[in-house]
């Protein structure tokens, strides 16, 4: 692992889109614009982004997630043998679903150039910091849809499906090291869902078994990141559901915490933790020594700036568990998990990320 990483202030990628680049997406997909034009105002406006996240002292810096639509679909779209298409339903959060799109399998998956390579290759070609590169944990493409979104005649067992898909990951995370990328995140939100009853048993009811897939997941993943280069910190992010400030699970840690920490293969983990519905923070007592965590203890999902001092408190319950040398703060996710953004404004967003920085140097420097 590089051995400054995660920076003491962290922000976990997505940001809220300006309004420049919502017109231009709509003129795209309305052909008033052509993709080329459509790329232009995108980097302008990552350009424009990466300088923002450089004033206010932030290290690792990202494009935010602008060139894309969701925090996961876009990436799994680009896999051989995936397709995205136009679903019956969008995911269902509490209080709303997302645009009605799905993934399925339908060819073999196997390694391959991924284009968002060229994304992170942008950001690292325009900033003095650390470029953080963000894809969706393999483990998204079977817990959306199961068993019924992966071609039976394509892959008659899962298991020729979980070690491919581990193997075409393996590739990706290979040409991101290979890139020159030092810093890459998945974001797994499955491991945070398997702690909530209602999706435990929607998984049971579908012919999956909630305890098996802690295991099960954490075999794929570190297939999927054995890929990396030498000084590559993987980072992990978890969080329970986020889109237009709403969330979809609800449950402590605890179920899944001895395999997330000890059984993958993983440097640092972004942790939600802006509400009870995170839990409490005893699961840190099994944080191996060796690695380290990122407290999202500022919440994306509302405006209103919390105080230094709830914060410093926070810090202080989480001593009782692990030492704060391991410790890195950051907001609960990101900003934008969708293009349409959490519901709070562009000037919130930069007042709770400032407000990480100035915490983060008061405390540690």
């Amino acid at each position: 692992m590089t051995s400054n990483l995660p920076f003491r202030a962290e922000h976990v990628g997505s940001l809220l889109r300006p309004e420049c680049l919502k017109v231009a997406r709509a003129q795209r997909e309305a052909g008033g614009i052509t993709s080329s034009q459509l790329a232009d105002v995108e980097d302008q406006a990552i350009q424009s982004l990466i300088s923002k996240q450089e004033s206010i002292g932030l290290r690792d810096i990202t494009d935010g997630e602008f060139r894309r639509a969701f925090w996961h679909l876009d990436f799994m779209g680009g896999l051989n043998g995936v397709q995205l298409y136009p679903s019956e339903q969008g995911i269902q959060f509490k209080g709303g679903q997302t645009k009605a799109m799905g993934l399925r399998v339908i060819g073999k998956i196997s390694p391959a150039p991924h284009y968002m390579i060229e994304h992170w290759k942008f950001v690292a070609a325009h900033t003095r910091q650390t470029a953080k590169a963000m894809i969706p944990s393999p483990t998204v493409l079977h817990y959306r849809g199961g068993r019924k979104a992966i071609d039976p005649e394509v892959y008659p067992t899962m298991e020729e499906f979980y070690h491919d898909l581990g193997q075409a990951y393996k590739r990706v995370v290979s040409d991101f090291g290979q890139a020159g990328c030092r810093y890459l995140q998945l974001d797994e939100v499955n491991f945070a869902y398997l702690c909530d009853d209602q999706q435990r048993k929607m998984l049971r009811d579908r012919g999956d078994d909630p305890d098996q897939l802690p295991s099960t997941y954490a075999n794929l993943i570190n297939t999927a990141i054995s890929g990396r280069t030498d000084g590559m910190c993987i980072a992990m992010h978890l969080c329970r559901g986020n889109f237009k400030s709403m969330w979809i699970a609800s449950g402590g840690y605890e179920p899944v915490a001895d395999v997330l920490f000890n059984q993958l293969n993983i440097d640092a983990y972004f942790l939600e933790w802006d509400s009870d519905r995170a839990g409490g923070l005893e699961p840190l007592r099994l944080v191996p020594k060796n690695k380290r965590v990122v407290l999202g203890l500022v919440t994306s999902k509302v405006g209103e700036l919390e105080g230094k001092d709830f914060i410093k408190r926070r810090l202080d319950e989480a001593a009782r568990f692990i030492d704060l040398d391991q410790v890195s703060l950051s907001p609960q996710c990101g900003f934008a998990s969708t293009e349409e953004g959490n519901l709070l404004t562009e000037e919130q967003q930069w007042a709770k990320l400032r407000l990480i920085v100035e915490v983060a140097e008061e405390l540690w420097g």
